[in-house]
């Protein structure tokens, strides 16, 4: 396989399986299109690749034959613009980690969003995850270098700014970008040992982790994607099963909320295939069951209801030495997360129940969560034909939510509204609605 690392053009065109032949004869064709002439040619492609900056018309000529739209280019900012990949997935490789945290950090630009992420090139990602072993990690001879001081500050103000209260949280995202950006910065260009690399693999992947789930709250679906896979690439680097499980259970988990729950299961069993700790197997399974519960295929009730009895299980199994990322995962999380597939199942007063107890199971630390299980059993008020306690539980997530800047709880909520359209004389509805108006 051709070494990418030398240069983003030379990544961009393999990714798009092009051959530098192909992509001169790709830029001389974009130049007829426009009545123009380029003499382009694969010695041409090999200088750009080498370092030569090709004019701002050679650019645009570049990103249309590579498939990208004109208006991505930066013709001040060459090479940095070309995106990495053709289908949004960064293939695992033994280089892969920096390229795939550079993919997400450019994703971040409002114009990557014609980057979606294809669900089959997914499942071909954690197929790939689970089918292979972690390569040597990679080092680079960089000219920058880097303290363990400096690292175990990162680290520190990362925990810090993670562990804050939820209300507080939505103030983070741009420090927690800027200490994404710089941990890729030193892992690219820093000078450092063996082991503080391995802390800086460990920090990115962590850090890729929280900033996909802002991002996810925020709607922003692809940049959010692009976090999650690079994540699951340094965790990968590092040989950090668990958190490469969990990130790929946070990318089902996405495809789960947009209805892709083909895609959700494949990821799911992909990532059950590798993942050790107790509390991660719990994680996974509940998320297996629900994905599958919601399907609504009565030949897989009986694999639902395996995958809830493993969940339970595996959480009884849990100890109090948990990866960071699932240290949260508690009986609450069980007993709301059953309650929803049972929803699923048709099992609607059982699944009240539990959704009721687990919602006040929950510690005041988790306020978006709760927000979250509060939609929960409004939804499943009214499946019961019960508007007023539905409204009430409404309202509370939706101030809780707005309070808290939590937006996904916001849309959960607005997704529930014309629900009520049959109980705008019920006690609670009319207020709800000028509240979600307001």
């Amino acid at each position: 396989m051709e070494d990418t690392r030398q240069h983003p053009l030379a990544t961009a065109r393999c990714a798009c399986g092009l051959s530098e032949k192909e992509l001169a004869a790709g830029v001389r064709a974009a130049a007829r299109r426009r009545g123009l002439r380029s003499g382009t040619d694969e010695s041409r492609v090999r200088k750009w690749q080498r370092g030569v900056t090709p004019s701002e018309e050679s650019q645009i000529y570049i990103a249309e034959a590579l498939g990208w739209p004109a208006d991505i280019v930066r013709a001040d900012d060459w090479p940095n613009w070309l995106p990495l990949t053709a289908n949004g997935v960064v293939p695992l490789g033994p280089h892969s980690s920096v390229p795939a945290l550079r993919e997400a950090l450019r994703t971040a630009m409002e114009r990557r969003t014609f980057l979606t992420i294809c669900g089959t090139a997914l499942s071909a990602l954690a197929a790939d995850w689970a089918g292979s072993s972690p390569d040597a990690l990679a080092q680079t001879e960089g000219d920058k270098p880097v303290s363990e001081d400096f690292v175990s500050f990162l680290e520190n103000s990362t925990q810090h700014l993670a562990g804050l209260p939820t209300e507080q949280r939505q103030h983070t995202p741009t420090l927690l970008d800027a200490h994404l950006t710089t941990v890729t910065e030193l892992l690219e260009h820093g000078r450092c040992t063996p082991a503080l690399r391995l802390r800086l693999h460990t920090l990115a992947a962590s850090l890729s982790q929280t900033v996909a789930w802002h991002q996810f709250d925020l709607g922003r679906h692809t940049h959010a994607g692009q976090h999650w896979i690079a994540g699951l690439h340094n965790a990968h680097a590092v040989g950090d099963r668990d958190m490469g499980a969990g990130l790929l259970g946070d990318l089902a988990y996405q495809a789960a909320w947009r209805g892709d729950h083909t895609t959700a299961a494949r990821i799911l069993q992909h990532a059950l295939t590798r993942a050790e700790n107790p509390a991660a197997r719990s994680l996974l399974q509940l998320r297996l069951a629900r994905t599958l519960a919601a399907r609504h295929n009565p030949s897989e009730r009986s694999a639902v209801l395996r995958a809830l009895a493993a969940a339970e299980q595996h959480l009884n199994d849990a100890g109090t030495d948990r990866p960071a990322w699932c240290a949260w995962m508690s009986e609450a999380d069980l007993a709301v997360d059953t309650g929803q597939t049972l929803l699923d199942l048709g099992d609607t007063r059982r699944a009240h129940q539990l959704i009721t107890e687990g919602e006040h199971l929950l510690p005041a630390s988790r306020d978006k969560t709760r927000g979250v299980f509060l939609t929960y059993r409004a939804a499943s008020y009214l499946d019961q034909k019960d508007p007023e306690p539905a409204a009430a539980a409404a309202t509370e997530a939706l101030q809780l939510a707005r309070r808290i800047g939590a937006p996904r709880c916001v849309t959960l909520v607005n997704d529930l509204l014309p629900r009520f359209g049959p109980y705008t004389q019920t006690q609670g509805v009319p207020e709800l609605l000028h509240l979600a108006a307001a």
